[in-house]
């Protein structure tokens, strides 16, 4: 019990704090944490009532307003995900969107680009404006991690809401230019986009709530880049079976 307490408080510094018991329960048993702090298996209600103890909680998440300035219906994509968000293989499905972040000096935009099957977000960007730039360049990110690890993206399914930034020439040539297909949410509400717009929450819960209030573009530049990093090899993803978006898949 002793060794348990003494590992906890350092396991909530690296999640952030933001972590339930059911996620802090998973972390704390993996086979790398016993090593590390050289304890066995933690019960689920020791991890419970430590926390208790401690006053420690996960975070909530909370309702966003939009910031989607719609295209003209006619200007869209078909809509090839229909709200199924599943895949069975890596780049079989790429999902997008951008989420704010109010700061002392003005709003700062962020740009995700999450791999469906994995989870792990591989494109991120953040500005000052809603210029396409934005999405362009979280979607260049993406493209780049992917193309260095010698990834065919031939017949990617690129989805997204009806944004105008996803909606431009220069991204609809992006996406041509690495052979993936686009796709745009047919219903025009947040449902079309479910799982971006879950990953969005995440971020706003579980550091931009969590961690603020912010300075200015720089600070949320540096924090959300440690924050991805975090997502990708450390949190656990129920959707995936508690495991991180960087962790194999058999």
């Amino acid at each position: 019990m002793r060794s348990s307490r003494r590992r906890y408080p350092g396991s909530t510094r690296t999640s952030y704090s933001v972590l339930g018991t059911r996620k802090m329960h998973v972390m704390l048993n993996r086979p790398e944490a016993a090593e590390c702090h050289g304890a066995g298996h933690v019960a689920r209600c020791t991890v419970e009532r430590l926390m208790g103890d401690l006053g420690l909680r996960g975070v909530r998440r909370a309702r966003s307003p939009r910031t989607t300035r719609s295209a003209p219906r006619e200007q869209c994509p078909a809509d090839l995900v229909k709200r199924h968000f599943s895949a069975f293989r890596p780049n079989e499905l790429w999902v997008a969107d951008i989420t704010y972040v109010r700061t002392f000096s003005g709003w700062v935009y962020v740009a995700f680009v999450t791999d469906v099957y994995s989870r792990r977000i591989i494109g991120w960007q953040t500005s000052t404006s809603l210029y396409t730039d934005l999405a362009l360049d979280a979607l260049s990110m993406a493209v780049w991690q992917r193309k260095r690890t010698g990834a065919d993206l031939t017949g990617l399914v690129h989805h997204s809401d009806r944004g105008v930034q996803y909606r431009s020439i220069r991204y609809g040539q992006a996406l041509s230019d690495c052979e993936a297909v686009a796709s745009v949410g047919s219903k025009g509400d947040s449902y079309d986009n479910a799982l971006a717009e879950a990953l969005n929450s995440l971020y706003k819960a579980e550091l931009i709530r969590n961690q603020g209030p912010w300075e200015d573009i720089d600070a949320v530049e540096v924090a959300t880049a440690e924050w991805v990093h975090w997502f990708n090899t450390t949190r656990p993803h129920s959707a995936i079976g508690m495991r991180t978006p960087e962790s194999p898949r058999v």
